[in-house]
């Protein structure tokens, strides 16, 4: 059900040529998890800091849970919004112990309910054997998790979590993202988290939202979404692809492109002249019969696989642009060397 609203929400900063964030529309359901995804100064924060009450919209309505906290002149105080804030640096307080820090928020509680609920929620994250260290003494994982267990302390609403895995390294990163889940998804807690990396967004996330100069751009499904890009800006910010031009056949189909006949994954519902086609690189299968062939100019390895810019041969001689192509690492392929590929339907998807 519909739990969280946004309704045309725009903000115009003091001396600022355009809106931060431009009309924005979005819904999003209780106990759902869902990212803003994009490029610094897209918007993402502006939109979250919106939302906890740091921030008023120039226009625009907000609602929770039916209630409106936000329009036209009116502005519920942020303490009164029931939303729980993790901030990029977790914003802890090293002079307090860990339980200290968890009961910070529960202000109005007795001081024996304070306990027991800060102690609860320690519980929950798995960090209840550190009640009585200081954030000193924890790791940056741990000490995220106490940030989470703040804001969850007074049972919010919505929690928001700005950029939560920029400040950890790689390993502790991805073990963090199924931590954080897994804690949201057990307090059936609804959340919006801010970020620009798409792989945090899609581990996380029930929907990503993809934002570009204050606008939404893209509301998906992670899986959706890479597969389905809507436009050209999506297609490439959410992963790596190949973007190619080229003129749709009679079958609604095939695309005639400048490499040669491209297929869709499914008819399109409509013939359109001139089109423009997502292809992602791990679409592109290399096989000695492959139906395109070309020289590889760059070959770069990525541990997982190798990435090949390959350079084809067209009719009217070599393609304006290499084609980027996921190869296997096991493969020993050399600059120079001559590949032929074919390409995915699944993989390939008209962009706007």
């Amino acid at each position: 059900m519909s739990f969280l609203q946004l309704e045309n929400i725009s903000k115009v900063f003091a001396g600022a040529g355009k809106p931060a964030v431009n009309g924005l529309k979005l819904t999003i359901n209780q106990g759902e998890i869902v990212s803003l995804l994009g490029p610094s100064g897209c918007g993402k924060t502006t939109t979250l800091r919106m939302i906890a009450g740091f921030e008023n919209p120039s226009e625009g309505t907000i609602k929770i849970d039916g209630a409106t906290i936000v329009k036209d002149a009116f502005a519920l105080p942020p303490e009164k919004r029931g939303i729980g804030m993790v901030f990029q640096d977790y914003a802890l307080f090293p002079h307090m112990t860990i339980l200290k820090n968890v009961m910070f928020g529960l202000n109005k509680w007795s001081s024996r309910d304070k306990k027991k609920r800060a102690k609860e929620v320690l519980e929950l994250v798995g960090l209840e054997e550190f009640a009585d260290r200081y954030p000193t003494q924890i790791s940056g994982g741990q000490q995220q998790r106490v940030a989470l267990a703040r804001a969850l302390a007074p049972r919010p609403h919505v929690v928001l979590m700005d950029e939560p895995f920029s400040n950890l390294d790689a390993g502790l990163r991805e073990k963090m993202r199924f931590e954080i889940t897994n804690i949201l998804r057990r307090a059936n807690t609804t959340a919006i988290i801010v970020t620009h990396d798409q792989k945090d967004a899609f581990a996380v996330s029930d929907r990503v939202v993809v934002m570009n100069e204050g606008e939404i751009q893209q509301i998906a499904a992670p899986k959706e979404m890479y597969r389905c890009p809507k436009n050209c800006f999506v297609a490439q910010f959410v992963g790596k692809t190949n973007l190619l031009t080229g003129k749709m056949d009679q079958d609604l189909r095939s695309i005639h492109t400048h490499i040669g006949r491209v297929t869709l994954p499914e008819e399109s519902k409509q013939l359109l002249e001139d089109v423009t086609l997502s292809v992602r690189p791990e679409g592109c299968m290399l096989s000695e019969q492959g139906a395109y062939c070309g020289k590889v100019e760059r070959v770069t390895y990525s541990g997982e696989y190798q990435e090949l810019h390959v350079h084809l041969q067209n009719d009217g001689g070599l393609a304006p642009a290499p084609m980027l192509i996921y190869a296997p690492v096991e493969q020993d392929i050399e600059v120079g060397t001559v590949v032929s590929f074919d390409i995915k339907p699944e993989l390939v998807a008209l962009v706007d």
